[in-house]
């Protein structure tokens, strides 16, 4: 298992290479998706990788498309690398832990977001208008403000290094469709629902996260990363306190370095202190092993 920050396979033409995953095309039904130890923040890519963070989000996500598949149909087809096409033994150490192979979709234009607490860009909302995304909330809500129920708050899918617009339900509908909007949100808040109760039961409490859908052949499937350091914010539950900045066990102890060495969020981004490295690290694996129950070996 090797530590991955571009990948070079020449047997399959690369369809993208995004922020953090490569994906390949094997044949007009079937990508190959490998997820990368290149971070981002603020849709960055910093110039460091943090080593074997591809493997920890794959893993992940493989531990809630299982738990949720009853919920909804993901895009998987191999998660073993010994069980990739021949052409792709010869790049295991690279594949193993981090790559699926996956059914092709049409992916949706929408990051459909789950907020079950007030943080973020939704408390820079809500701050200004009252509201998040057109849901109008309560007056006096402080940041990290557990909401009665979550809301579901979809977003743009922005292009490599563009960030992301938060857009309310009417939007979202003018641009796919009101029964689509309808089932995604459903689908959406089911997952984060099942999750969340999971999650709480382990300690971490999901403050938000979002999802990717795509469509193959008429049919809705979960695809991308699902619940992820990378896709949510973890808090601690013994030490969530409202009103303040939260520990957590995700990328927020990033982006927290990198605003306060004054980075003013375009490239190029500030080198990561090897400290930082091994911080970020340590936090992606300990949400890992109190998800999963179980420890994540790695050379």
């Amino acid at each position: 298992m090797n530590i991955v920050t571009k990948t070079n396979i020449r047997e399959y033409p690369l369809l993208s290479r995004g922020k953090v995953r490569d994906i390949y095309e094997i044949d007009p039904q079937t990508l190959l998706i490998v997820t990368t130890d290149r971070m981002s923040a603020f849709d960055v890519i910093m110039a460091e990788p943090i080593p074997y963070k591809g493997v920890v989000l794959n893993q992940i996500t493989l531990f809630w498309m299982q738990q949720c598949s009853d919920i909804a149909p993901n895009h998987l087809l191999e998660t073993d690398v010994r069980d990739f096409p021949t052409a792709l033994q010869p790049y295991a150490a690279d594949l193993e832990g981090r790559a699926v192979v996956v059914r092709k979709c049409k992916p949706l234009p929408l990051e459909c977001i789950v907020r079950g607490y007030l943080t973020g860009s939704g408390f820079k909302d809500y701050k200004a208008t009252g509201s998040v995304c057109g849901h109008k909330l309560p007056a006096g809500l402080v940041d990290a403000h557990k909401l009665e129920t979550p809301l579901f708050t979809p977003s743009t899918k922005a292009e490599l290094g563009v960030h992301d617009e938060n857009i309310t339900l009417a939007d979202a509908r003018s641009r796919i469709g009101e029964g689509l909007v309808k089932k995604l949100q459903e689908l959406s808040l089911a997952i984060y629902s099942r999750g969340r109760d999971m999650a709480a039961d382990k300690g971490i409490l999901v403050a938000d996260t979002k999802f990717e859908f795509g469509l193959y052949d008429k049919q809705i499937l979960l695809i991308d990363e699902v619940m992820t350091p990378d896709s949510s914010r973890f808090w601690s539950a013994a030490h969530y306190t409202p009103g303040i900045s939260q520990p957590s066990f995700d990328k927020q102890y990033l982006r927290d370095w990198l605003i306060s060495t004054g980075w003013d969020q375009t490239p190029p981004p500030p080198a990561l202190p090897q400290e930082v490295i091994a911080e970020t690290q340590k936090k992606y694996l300990e949400a890992y092993e109190l998800l999963t129950g179980s420890a994540l070996e790695l050379p």
